[in-house]
């Protein structure tokens, strides 16, 4: 097992809003607001319960950050990682929190908001401030969490390893004769036997299900035969793992080995485009050529892959259209995949990230099929 990294300190904290704040000047937005969840964790280390009670960051370029927080979760907000470089506002029950948030806005402006804002309280601030305007701060500011530092990119590799520890458990159980769901309970207990804290997905995908990209494991007993997607992760450290490898239980026909060498194939040159500089557009390119030129493009339905951190899906997003240039300290899944309605599906996924020359993955388990009982 390897050592529980040291927690991010309140300067780490103070930095990522300073960052924040001077990305949102850059942006031409006049301040940043964050509700609880994944941004607020990243920015302040804070988790609070999520309620219908308002608590919102409000970071304002020049300004101090303020936490607006109800008054009876104000003790647990002051102990919050992040805490000394904040200043808290209180609500109490029976007053009106927009009204206590108001002037930390102005009466106008633009806005980038936290995607998982509540739309009762957006809607609050609109009504007290016709005046400001607002966007998903997945649009103004997509990048915000998109470069890791070292510290992060430790937690992001030490969540990939976890996952390849559990994979090359998984692949010694028996296969035939158990139902997915059976299968996915064992993958969900080896990803936390190897540390994470939380499972996000188990997807075992057998036989036809397989071409269902997002299936969930239900009740189909897994026969002889099939073909098994397995597509996993969640959190560990509080950074995300995300693997998929597509195992064959026995021996597979012709076409199910070609199909799996051609996704095999895909994978590869989508991480061989990973380069500081590309567009994140190419490394979709790159991959879905590969399967295009095969005979099976229309049979590639998705993205070649998601950006991921403190969530297993986020920004970037490596998908035709996407010309944000690749920087050093991204990270994301490179996971191509052809599927055939009725029969069988494969995906091949690695999480990567961008280093001064290239690419390196963070997960090493074999690509190959895998036969397993």
């Amino acid at each position: 097992m390897t050592a529980t990294p040291a927690p991010f300190a309140a300067g780490d904290y103070e930095a990522r809003m300073r960052r924040a704040a001077g990305a949102a000047a850059d942006a031409g937005l006049d301040g940043v607001l964050v509700a609880p969840g994944p941004d607020l964790v990243w920015l302040t280390g804070y988790r609070p319960v999520e309620t219908e009670r308002l608590t919102l960051l409000v970071l304002r370029p020049g300004q101090d950050p303020v936490l607006v927080v109800p008054t009876l979760e104000a003790p647990d907000a002051a102990k919050a990682p992040g805490a000394p470089a904040l200043t808290l506002r209180d609500w109490t029950d029976g007053k009106d929190p927009y009204e206590a948030t108001a002037p930390l806005l102005g009466h106008q402006g633009r806005f980038g908001v936290s995607d998982n804002g509540w739309a009762l309280h957006l809607l609050g601030l609109q009504q007290h401030l016709p005046g400001t305007r607002y966007q998903a701060l997945t649009k103004a500011l997509p990048m915000l969490r998109a470069v890791k530092d070292a510290a992060e990119l430790e937690r992001l590799a030490a969540a990939g390893a976890a996952a390849d520890q559990a994979f090359e458990e998984i692949r010694k159980v028996r296969f035939s004769g158990r139902r997915e769901t059976d299968v996915a309970a064992d993958l969900a207990d080896l990803l936390r036997r190897f540390g994470h804290s939380q499972v996000d997905f188990t997807i075992v995908a057998s036989g036809p299900n397989g071409a269902n990209p997002h299936h969930e494991a239900d009740d189909r007993v897994i026969e002889h035969g099939d073909m098994v997607v397995l597509d996993f992760g969640g959190l560990k450290h509080g950074y995300g793992s995300d693997t998929s490898r597509t195992v064959h239980v026995g021996e597979p026909d012709a076409e199910e080995r070609t199909v799996h060498d051609v996704v095999r194939a895909a994978q590869e040159a989508g991480f061989r485009a990973v380069r500081p500089g590309a567009a994140c557009q190419d490394v979709d390119r790159a991959a879905r050529a590969v399967i295009t030129e095969a005979g099976y493009g229309d049979r590639f339905i998705h993205r070649t892959g998601h950006g991921i951190g403190v969530t297993t899906h986020e920004p970037p997003y490596m998908i035709e259209g996407e010309e944000q240039p690749l920087v050093p300290g991204m990270c994301f899944s490179v996971e191509p995949g052809v599927y055939l309605p009725g029969r069988f599906g494969v995906r091949i996924e690695d999480i990567v990230t961008v280093t001064e020359d290239g690419g390196r993955r963070l997960n090493t388990t074999s690509r190959e099929m895998v036969i397993v009982d």
